[in-house]
Parts: structure tokens; sequence; C-alpha cells
């Protein structure tokens, strides 16, 4: 606790850290979680795309098109003003869109992953492209939005992609040790236990992800109130902590039929590590991607270690090229903590960059 209460600190110090923990807990908080400005520009069942409005600076480059993953609030590409990929892209002059799923309830429990690799994303694809002219799209998804991203690619060579960019996306489950449990009990009992109870719940209520969520870093947040009193001098850590928690307290349900297949078919059978997964109507094959491929990994990534990521590299023999970076972070801060804009966004800019005209 010496360094909690250093004697040597001067009046000031002391009198903006009590001005921080002030504002952070009392006030109403010290992030800036404005949304950067967008217009909705389609409007469909369970899709909402909007195109960010342009900041002050030329636009260069081919459209680019954020895919989040189900259950987490698309507010995830961005956090907050100062740490947000949306405001980094817009910034950089980069015609940016986002798709949007909105909040999802039981009457939505029979949607399966299908539904937003084979409706809600090429429809998004499509109006981005037609939206920019008819140029080619650059998708990037975090999470299972990455996988969606690719899904999609591979079911639809005829989409205009350019290029997809994926941060913390897992491929292979079974390069996983949390999961190993998982896949066990599955094996002795069919899947039907944990397959009931999400039929039964209908899905997997927005009450369980989000703390499922914190759960996974349990050990940041048991520890949470003595390190922000000992980084109650950095107004941006105190910020990003925040953000954080609001996007964590906000974490939206998924639908019964897409929980399932995550479970039955992603975890259990890990069917995507052998790269193909049969579809309602065709089986997806992840060799039929042929535009440029990036998986950032969290090098602190709890859900999804490197490994898991990174094997999405022996997925895909007919793309140009496959980039496989690391960055420093967990699961939410690889791709929008606060070394992120040095890191992974950076990475993808490159890779973005990279794609000829």
């Amino acid at each position: 606790m010496s360094a909690t209460f250093n004697k040597t600190r001067t009046i000031e110090q002391r009198r903006q850290a009590v001005s921080n923990l002030f504002d952070f807990l009392v006030k109403g908080g010290v992030a800036d979680t404005t949304r950067m400005a967008s217009e909705v520009i389609d409007v469909r069942h369970k899709s909402t795309l909007h195109r960010y409005l342009p900041a002050d600076v030329p636009l260069g480059g081919d459209p680019v098109l954020l895919v989040p993953p189900l259950g987490s609030q698309s507010a995830c590409f961005d956090l907050r003003r100062g740490c947000s990929l949306t405001e980094h892209l817009v910034s950089n002059g980069r015609q940016t869109y986002l798709v949007d799923y909105g909040e999802m309830g039981l009457s939505d429990r029979d949607l399966g992953i299908e539904f937003w690799v084979s409706e809600v994303v090429p429809n998004a694809i499509k109006k981005v492209s037609q939206d920019a002219g008819g140029a080619p799209v650059q998708l990037i998804g975090w999470c299972l939005g990455g996988l969606i991203a690719l899904l999609t690619t591979a079911a639809y060579p005829e989409l205009p992609i350019k290029s997809v960019a994926m941060v913390a996306s897992p491929f292979d489950l079974s390069k996983h040790r949390m999961v190993a449990p998982l896949r066990s009990a599955g094996k002795y009992t069919g899947g039907r236990i944990i397959g009931t109870g999400l039929k039964v719940l209908g899905g997997l209520p927005s009450q369980i992800v989000g703390p499922a969520f914190k759960a996974t870093a349990l050990t940041t947040y048991l520890k949470k109130p003595i390190t922000l009193l000992r980084r109650r001098d950095d107004r941006e850590f105190l910020a990003q902590v925040e953000a954080v928690d609001g996007l964590m307290n906000s974490m939206l349900a998924y639908p019964g039929r897409a929980t399932l297949q995550v479970y039955q078919r992603l975890v259990q059978r890990n069917e995507l590590a052998s790269g193909q997964i049969q579809g309602p109507n065709k089986r997806i094959d992840l060799a039929d991607v042929r535009v440029p491929v990036m998986n950032v990994a969290g090098t602190s990534d709890v859900l999804v270690p490197v490994a898991v990521a990174h094997h999405v590299g022996e997925l895909l023999p007919n793309s140009p090229y496959v980039h496989l970076e690391t960055a420093p972070g967990g699961h939410l801060g690889v791709l929008t903590g606060r070394s992120a804009p040095t890191t992974t966004w950076a990475m993808i800019d490159h890779f973005l960059d990279k794609q000829p005209a």
C-alpha cells in the first residue's frame, strides 16, 4: 500500500486524484462514450446499416464494413472518444460502415449463424458497395463477427469483397485448454444437457453473457478496487475502465439456435478446424476464400488464445496472402485497449493499405 499512499505526492497530484475519483464514482463518469455520428442507409430484419459521417479529411481507399459478433453491442468498435477503432478509421479518411443487429429476444430463438452468413452480412456488403459507387468492400470483424465475415466470403465468392481483417476470431478450439472439459462432457452426454438448457431458455440471456465475459478476467475484476485506487491519477485509465464496464454491462442476448450451433459445432465437434462447415443448403469451404485475410490474436486472450486464432492460416490455401499477427491485450483489449492504436489498429491500417486499388 506504500505506493498507493505515497507521502511524496504533490498537492496538485492529490487534488487531481480526488477530482478523478469524484468524477468516476459520483459525478457520472470520466469517459466520453458519445457515439460517432452516422446515418442509417438500410434497415432490414435484425440489420441496421450505418454510414459514418466523414471527418474533415480527404477520403481514400475502399469502403470498410465493421461486422460485430453476436452478443456484443456494436459499440465494441466505438468504445469511447480517444479509444475507438471507428473514430480511427473515419479520422484517417476511410469510408466506414457498420452493420448493427440490434437486441435479440425470444422471438429470435430460431435464428442460426446461417442467417447472418446468408442474409444479413451479404445484404450489407452489397449495399455498402452500391453506396460507395461500386467499390469492393473491406471487412473487419471481431471474434464471431470475424468468423461470420470469413464464412460469408467463402460462401459467396461473387460478392464485392476485397479483404477480410479479423481480430480474435477462433478456428481450432481443440487448442484451447479451457474448452477441453466442455468437449469431454459433451462426448458423454451427447451435448444434451447444455443443448436442452439453451432450448428451454430460448438462447443465452444478456444477464448471463455479460457476467460470463467478465469471468474470463476474474482476477482483474477482483483486483479492480485496489487498481482504481493505485491508478487514480490516470484519468485515461479510469475512462477506459468505465467504458469497458459499460460495454460489459450492456451485452446482448444470443439467439438460441445460434448459441446451440456455437456449442455443438464449434466447441463440441470443432468442425471449423477442418476448414469446412455444413450450412443448411450448402457446405462452406474456406478454401474458396480468394481474398487477403488477416487475424490478430491477443497475447493475453483467454477466450481465443493465439494458437486457436492462428489456425486459420492452415485453412486458406487459395487466399493471396494470410497475415497472422499478435498484439497486446485480452479478448476485448486487443481490439480496443489503450495500446490498440499503435498495435492492432496499425496492423489493420497496414493490411488495408496493402490491397491494390
